[in-house]
């Protein structure tokens, strides 16, 4: 889903330069709430909309208008499916409500101006990794990917990210770049390519499922800094106006993944039944949740899905920032580091 990434970058960025907008503001105190059983008439229409085709990381987005804890908010929650403009461009112009992004996505956006402020965060963890064919003798750790031929996608953190990790690894950070997108994988799988960066709990779950299994090494394990893969954002603007609406929300989505917390199968289950057309191998979707539990990747330390930590943003933000690939709304380099807590917020967490 890397290759997600990269066309929603693309979008974003574009998008930003030609409508930049306010920074977000934080979340004003919530009002009372409604009736904890509304008539579908007092029902408040929210809007979301999706980062890429249906996939695990919108379990709980699922679980929680299946079960009716949206409902049960006095929310009548309407799922945008991915197009051509990205989920950050629709929030910061209010063409919807909350949406899919990840912490690149969040960064890229909101230093070229858009109104975009991460609310929720429903893996505690970054789910990618580095990537190669698990036949590969040869290739045991990072370093050895020195004068190796990367599949990649194009985005601007890959490469930098890359150099780091191998550079870490007593590594000179040196190979060769080919873009290739969608056809990435395949290009590890049949050996023209050495390397890519997936998706731990999808793409190397449906690699695995294939039988063409994949050796990864976490990017946390050669000091990389962790990142949030994926996020649910919304805007300033939304929350100044809405912030019961967008407090009940979040409340609701957080059930939604705690349910899947406490039984994967179920809600992996929840995801197949909402889309089957999407989802032709029940049993990847399943293989997927179960590693997103068992993996550590949805609850923080105590337990709780959703929450976000400044040191995470930082640490993230400050590699970007180091590496000139923050851009303001003309395209110019940023020159002075982000107020990183200006680009989440906890606040709306039940």
């Amino acid at each position: 889903m890397v290759s997600r990434s990269f066309r929603l970058l693309l979008l974003t960025i574009a998008s930003a330069i030609a409508l930049a907008s306010c920074s977000s503001a934080p979340a004003p105190a919530p009002t009372t709430s409604g009736s904890s059983s509304p008539t579908p008439a007092e029902l408040t229409p929210v809007s979301l909309a999706l980062s890429w085709t249906p996939n695990t990381d919108y379990t709980g987005v699922y679980v929680a208008q299946q079960k009716g804890y949206y409902a049960a908010q006095g929310i009548q929650l309407k799922i945008l499916p991915y197009a051509s403009t990205a989920p950050e461009t629709l929030v910061a112009s209010g063409a919807a409500d909350f949406g899919f992004s990840y912490q690149a996505g969040v960064t890229y956006a909101r230093a070229a101006g858009q109104d975009v402020v991460s609310v929720f965060a429903p893996n505690q963890k970054g789910t990618y990794a580095i990537g190669v064919a698990a036949t590969r003798a040869d290739i045991t750790r990072p370093r050895d990917l020195d004068g190796k031929i990367y599949a990649g996608f194009g985005t601007p953190d890959e490469l930098p990210l890359l150099r780091t990790i191998i550079r870490n690894d007593g590594g000179k950070g040196e190979f060769t770049n080919v873009t290739l997108d969608t056809t990435a994988y395949e290009a590890v799988s049949n050996g023209t390519a050495d390397f890519t960066i997936p998706v731990a709990t999808w793409d190397a779950v449906q690699a695995k499922a294939a039988g063409k299994p994949m050796k990864l090494f976490a990017l946390t394990d050669y000091g990389f800094p962790d990142q949030y893969s994926v996020l649910i954002v919304t805007s300033g603007a939304y929350l100044t106006g809405n912030a019961d609406v967008a407090r009940r929300f979040v409340a609701a989505t957080q059930q939604g993944y705690a349910f899947a917390v406490a039984d994967p199968a179920a809600g992996a289950q929840a995801m197949v039944d909402a889309d089957p057309n999407s989802f032709p191998n029940p049993e990847l979707v399943a293989a997927s949740e179960r590693m997103l539990v068992d993996g550590g990747y949805r609850t923080d330390a105590n337990g709780i899905v959703g929450t976000q930590q400044l040191e995470r943003w930082t640490e993230y933000g400050e590699f970007l920032y180091r590496n000139k690939l923050l851009a303001d709304s003309t395209g110019a380099p940023l020159t002075t580091e982000p107020d990183w807590a200006t680009y989440f917020t906890n606040e709306l967490m039940p």
